[in-house]
């Protein structure tokens, strides 16, 4: 498209034009084309197991596996050793399994330059129920046969914003330099959230050890109610779902804000291409219009050149008629779309160009 190529020769113009166009009111954007056909019930899972709830999906470096979460066949792995982290091969056949008895909610999922495993533990400890003593609110980071290489936070305390300790964290990433960044609380978008609900983007170095946090709950530049995913461009920007503000928000890696995005609905999991297009799953417009009126879940492909939607992959799974749809996403270097579905007992979906 050539106004793409003119947009990026003119940086400064493109600025101006990103502030205008996201801070505007949008009508819904469900009407786009759709050139992929979607499948589920691809992956063969072992021993007759059934998928569970999941967000959390990835690449690996090869570029042609796949790496998810399984909740251990429903929406927890508490009191379950169930290895809830699947290696998946192009064919659909899980060649590794691993994480078992580690976590109670696993939620984000990053696959590293090195192949290394990152996953969020997104709940915490129950006191009603014993099996969850001493686990949640951390990061581990596993090696690809399920050794753990680094924690962050400490398992079963959750951290209050003000430190190093995290509090159902969400999604995380790393940068080139090995820098660590952790979107931090769940729960900013539910009804009774206020200031001092956690909701954070936590950056550490590549040690663990907390360089620095910003954000805080709210809905002005900068602030975040449930910071979902994470994703970091070409241009070394980090590509945030505010979930709660039904909005992208983007910051440079030392956390200033850049601009924003409403164009691509309500983000539950982003994925960015190294030509700067990003996947956006909307897991919760359709099927709660209170939050995000009139726009449909789904899969929302564009450009961060423009924040301009090109496509929509409707996210419904035929298995689930009463609605599911992908929470978390991951593109391979084939074009392949995948969708990590949350809802409806769970399921990984796999979207080819037709």
């Amino acid at each position: 498209m050539a106004y793409r190529k003119i947009l990026t020769l003119v940086s400064l113009a493109l600025s101006i034009l990103v502030s205008e166009y996201a801070m505007g009111q949008l009508e819904p954007i469900n009407n786009r084309p759709n050139p992929y056909s979607t499948i589920d019930n691809w992956v063969e899972l072992p021993n007759n197991r059934n998928w569970g709830s999941t967000a959390g999906v990835d690449i690996d470096p090869d570029g042609r596996h796949l790496w998810a979460i399984d909740r251990c066949g429903g929406n927890s792995c508490a009191g379950s050793n169930l290895d809830p982290i699947l290696k998946i091969d192009p064919n659909g056949n899980v060649v590794t399994a691993i994480g078992g008895g580690l976590m109670l909610f696993p939620h984000g999922l990053h696959v590293d330059r090195d192949g290394n495993i990152w996953v969020t533990d997104g709940q915490g400890p129950d006191a009603e129920n014993p099996a969850t003593a001493g686990k949640g609110h951390v990061v581990y980071k596993l090696s690809p046969e399920g050794e753990i290489l680094l924690i962050l936070g400490q398992p079963g305390i959750a951290g209050d914003g003000t430190d190093a300790l995290l509090e159902t964290p969400c999604d995380v990433v790393t940068d080139a330099d090995g820098n660590i960044y952790v979107g931090d609380g769940h729960g900013g978008q539910n009804a009774g959230a206020a200031e001092g609900t956690v909701a954070r983007i936590v950056k550490f170095d590549r040690d663990g050890n907390l360089i620095k946090y910003w954000g805080g709950w709210g809905s002005d530049a900068g602030q975040l109610k449930t910071p979902h995913a994470l994703d970091i461009d070409s241009r070394n920007r980090l590509i945030v779902g505010d979930r709660g503000n039904n909005r992208l928000q983007i910051f440079d890696l030392t956390g200033n804000y850049i601009g924003e995005f409403k164009s691509f609905s309500r983000p539950s999991g982003i994925y960015i291409t190294d030509d700067d297009m990003i996947y956006v799953a909307d897991s919760e417009s359709e099927f709660d219009n209170e939050r995000n009126p009139g726009w449909h879940a789904g899969i929302r492909v564009g450009s961060l050149l423009d924040g301009i939607v090109d496509y929509f992959i409707d996210g419904t799974v035929t298995a689930y008629p009463e609605g599911s749809n992908p929470e978390g996403v991951a593109v391979d270097a084939a074009g392949n779309v995948f969708g990590a579905v949350v809802s409806g007992g769970g399921a990984m979906v796999k979207s080819s160009r037709r």
